[in-house]
């Protein structure tokens, strides 16, 4: 059989998926919760709490603050403490809400039994209904995006949606919670596809999973072998498979042109396994989101491990539950090492968008010396999108916003294969990010005008 995968750039980090074959365990509740209202692409969420207001697990405590933007719904119950700047996975003070956890008591509108609940049961569920539902109960893109998932679900008139595409790739080094949650739970994610599949108002849906997690793969095929709207595609292990414009190419050989256009101009919706499995909570058992599956790795961690946790628990938490920070300097990163983001502080809380807390030993994560460019053009073959990292790269560290602009930096999926590939150790990603972010914030400045 061949594997099917994108035909521009990648690279093969080492897996390092030491978690994989470890049961999720349900994390313990925190003392206090803390819901940062920026945890997804657009307008921060508006809180509807006030200090002194009591929760339960499932209450909303901010609406969405915007068309793109998202509600937040409380993790545990208990009493509102505060409304405060925190610092969050960015490194950045942004807007939360802090609850003091008291008892574990839930809105008695989510159904909280193991029934699986069909498609075909659910006779009154309209592709409306179903979009409603989700925006509803906050779901967003659970793979690192966070772009609220109701959006993807009402394209714009000029595009027509011809199938759905669940993101089963989980390409990034060490991180596992994907993995763990197709196997502990195929038969909710295959019905979350089904669901936007009708929202969307398709008859094709596809579920990509690369070829180092064989159990998934015969798992999901035995699941669908009598559903032939569902097709499995196991795809060759590539980084950044998982970006949904490489998923694309892989799984219907099309390829996403420049921004801004987006897969669904070629015909594909893509998800990720998490949101397809939130989406069903969401629509089958009236559940918004407010917990989520992660990670926690690394290779001198005494007991890493994967879990479901509340969104809001800190980070420190999990880390001590896996043994606590390994001997020595370590890097902690929220997400993967090609492109999570270091963390300033453990109490960072886990948000929608949290798959891995990743902790890498100084001799792991250090960087070496920098080397002038040797032309190599290895950044140019390991880019996903096409582009000359080196070329942007320079155009940044030079302020040569204009020239990075026509050479489409902001097309860069931030994935990090130019730098990872690169031999002389130069911090193309760095200064890339820089320009891409300048970049943006002068087009949208002129766009403003």
């Amino acid at each position: 059989m061949k594997l099917r995968t994108f035909r521009i750039g990648g690279v093969h980090p080492q897996e390092n998926k030491i978690t994989a074959e470890i049961p999720t365990k349900v994390a313990e509740l925190p003392k206090q919760a803390v819901f940062p209202l920026s945890q997804h692409i657009g307008a921060p969420a508006k809180p509807v709490v006030q200090k002194g207001d009591a929760v339960k697990v499932g209450t909303l405590i901010a609406e969405a603050g915007g068309f793109v933007s998202a509600p937040i719904f409380s993790s545990v119950s208990g009493t509102v403490l505060k409304i405060d700047d925190i610092v969050d996975a960015t490194g950045y003070r942004k807007p939360s809400i802090i609850i003091k956890v008291e008892g574990d008591e839930w809105v008695e509108s989510i159904d909280r039994t193991d029934k699986l609940e069909t498609i075909e049961a659910h006779p009154e569920l309209t592709p409306e209904e179903i979009v409603k539902r989700v925006k509803d109960a906050g779901v967003t893109g659970m793979g690192g995006a966070g772009f609220p998932t109701f959006i993807k679900l009402t394209p714009p008139p000029t595009a027509k949606a011809e199938c759905v595409i669940i993101n089963g790739v989980e390409c990034e080094p060490y991180i596992t919670s994907d993995y763990r949650l197709m196997l502990e739970h195929p038969d909710e994610i295959i019905i979350g596809l089904q669901l936007l599949m009708k929202a969307v108002k398709v008859d094709k849906g596809y579920i990509g999973i690369e070829d180092n997690k064989p159990k998934a793969i015969k798992l999901f095929e035995e699941k669908t072998a009598n559903i032939d709207s569902i097709e499995i595609v196991p795809l060759a292990k590539k980084y950044p498979q998982g970006g949904e414009k490489q998923l694309v190419d892989a799984v219907i050989q099309r390829q996403v042109p420049a921004p801004p256009a987006i897969p669904v101009n070629v015909g594909a919706v893509v998800q990720n396994v998490g949101t397809a499995f939130a989406v069903y909570q969401a629509v089958m058992k009236n559940k918004p989101l407010f917990e989520r599956y992660t990670t926690v790795t690394g290779k001198q961690v005494k007991n890493p491990g994967n879990f479901l946790v509340r969104m809001g628990t800190p980070m420190s938490q999990l880390i001590d539950a896996c043994g606590g920070l390994p001997e020595g300097d370590n890097k902690i990163l929220a997400g993967g090492p090609m492109m999570g983001k270091a963390l300033t502080t453990t109490e960072v809380p886990i948000c929608k968008g949290t798959n891995s807390v990743t902790i890498l030993t100084d001799k792991d994560a250090h960087r070496k010396e920098p080397q002038p460019c040797i032309r190599c053009a290895k950044c140019v073959n390991a880019c996903p999108m096409g582009l000359e990292p080196y070329l942007l790269a320079t155009c940044s560290a030079m302020k040569n916003w204009e020239k990075a602009e026509a050479e489409d930096i902001v097309s860069c999926i931030e994935c990090g294969s130019c730098q990872f590939t690169c031999p002389a150790h130069r911090p193309l990603l760095d200064n890339i990010r820089l320009g891409k972010s300048t970049v943006m914030g002068i087009i949208r400045a002129r766009n403003a005008k």
